[in-house]
């Protein structure tokens, strides 16, 4: 239940003053997310509960790892989840907006990972949700984009990422190319995506993506180099289940170092 704590391997998070509460997205994105260049500093946006940065303080050797939150509660909420964590001192987390903490900031991040409001209030319309649900200004707020406008959140990353850093974040598979486009703008290239799938028969949902700076990857590709990369970066693909409960081989291999029963 929503207001008791939900126990991972290695830690527990609670999230009853929290809208938005844990859910696949969140732990597909920390789960996915590559470590392979050992961030040293880490930037989750939108923490939330605070899972994201929590799992890769479990996966990573970072130093700093930063999460953003503006919602009075759910700061509240993921503060204390890092406190209480085994990681409580590499774990901080900021009351800010976006816009603010990205023009105060002055350092820059080798990691910046974001799960984002994924409904537009434009295609959810309040009247459209599932009968007798009500909908608080904080859940709002976290589920609809308005709260964070991709443009902000580009323009943000494009900002705070360090010249090797990348960029991860998990949208609505039909906002992909827009956002691919939109990072673009910011010289900000498209260098891994995994579409998800619920079960094999239902359609895909979801994109992770991974970015990094065009600069950085012309300089150590080189211009030839630089182009025949951009043009092999092909969607790979992942399926939770076989069917309700029975989870496929490559999600529990994702996964598996954070879910009890898994």
């Amino acid at each position: 239940m929503a207001n008791t704590p939900f126990k991972f391997k290695q830690f527990s998070i609670a999230q009853d003053r929290c809208a938005a509460k844990i859910g696949t997205d969140g732990v597909l994105l920390g789960a996915w997310t590559s470590i392979t260049h050992d961030p040293e500093s880490i930037l989750d946006i939108g923490t939330g509960t605070g899972i994201i940065a929590m799992m890769l303080a479990q996966r990573s050797f970072a130093h700093t790892i930063d999460a953003l939150e503006l919602d009075d509660n759910a700061y509240e909420q993921a503060a204390e989840n890092f406190e209480n964590s085994d990681w409580g001192d590499r774990l901080f987390c900021y009351h800010a907006h976006l816009y603010e903490f990205a023009t105060e900031i002055e350092e820059t991040y080798d990691l910046i990972v974001s799960n984002p409001p994924f409904y537009e209030t434009s295609s959810l319309p309040l009247e459209s949700l599932p009968e007798g649900e009500k909908i608080s200004d904080a859940r709002k707020q976290a589920r609809f984009e308005d709260a964070m406008p991709f443009e902000l959140l580009v323009g943000a990353v494009a900002k705070l990422l360090s010249m090797n850093g990348t960029f991860n974040i998990i949208i609505p598979r039909h906002r992909e190319d827009d956002f691919i486009i939109l990072a673009s703008k910011a010289h900000l290239v498209l260098t891994r995506i995994t579409h998800v799938q619920g079960n094999s028969e239902s359609p895909i949902k979801r994109s992770l993506l991974e970015f990094q700076r065009q600069e950085y990857l012309q300089e150590i590709k080189g211009e030839a180099g630089f182009i025949r990369f951009r043009e092999s970066v092909l969607p790979q693909k992942i399926i939770i289940e076989h069917a309700r409960h029975e989870y496929t081989e490559e999600y529990i291999a994702l996964v598996k170092d954070f879910y009890l029963k898994m």
